[in-house]
């Protein structure tokens, strides 16, 4: 599907520059994560990568400075304020959100706020992912510190999760890649105005900010 918008059109900002590197960040370290825990787990693709050392490190060290990003904005100040107050309302749920997943976002009498039902449960899962990976990640990465059963249950939730996450982040880009305006938010921070109406129209009604058109 194409997506146009009038020149008249007004931009409403939906990510500020803080917000945007921090995406960009966490996206490139879990690209990483995902592509050489990939290879260090499908044997086809570790006889295909060789360096199986170097794919572990590289692995193990995105692992350790995946929250550092995350960190940065949430006490950054002015830098994060932003960031904080999507994670407000990515924590905060309504009959709308509970209508939207009913109905898959079909019903359009769901009042969208900024964030859909499908980005917030994304988020979530994202959030609880993160620091369950880190800790089962260092559980296998230094296993003489810990017993058997701890090693055996870290190896077990790590894979499993890992296959979740790849399956969730690969969902994100196919949504992100279908909705190009939404998309280049990413980038240039702002949506056209006809956009916000129609995908967040809650959001656009009580605190949306314009920009110059």
């Amino acid at each position: 599907m194409v997506a146009t918008t009038s020149r008249s059109d007004t931009r409403v900002l939906r990510f500020d520059l803080g917000e945007r590197v921090l995406h960009w960040a966490n996206a490139a370290l879990m690209l990483t994560l995902l592509l050489t825990g990939a290879a260090l787990y499908v044997p086809q693709l570790s006889e295909i990568v060789k360096r199986r050392h170097l794919v572990e490190q590289v692995h193990v060290w995105a692992g350790v400075l995946l929250p550092v990003p995350l960190l940065l904005t949430v006490l950054s100040g002015p830098w994060g304020r932003a960031f904080r107050a999507d994670a407000r309302r990515l924590n905060r749920w309504n009959a709308d959100d509970r209508l939207w997943l009913r109905t898959r976002g079909r019903d359009r009498r769901a009042r969208v706020g900024k964030f859909n039902a499908g980005q917030k449960l994304n988020a979530a899962f994202v959030a609880g992912a993160i620091p369950v990976m880190l800790a089962t990640g260092l559980i296998m990465h230094f296993p003489r510190h810990f017993p058997l059963a701890w090693r055996t249950g870290a190896t077990f939730v790590h894979d499993w999760v890992f296959i979740a996450l790849a399956v969730v982040v690969a969902g994100h880009i196919v949504f992100a890649v279908n909705d190009p305006l939404a998309l280049r938010a990413m980038f240039r921070g702002w949506v056209p105005e006809s956009w916000a109406r129609r995908h967040a129209p809650r959001w656009l009604e009580e605190d949306a900010p314009t920009t110059d058109g």
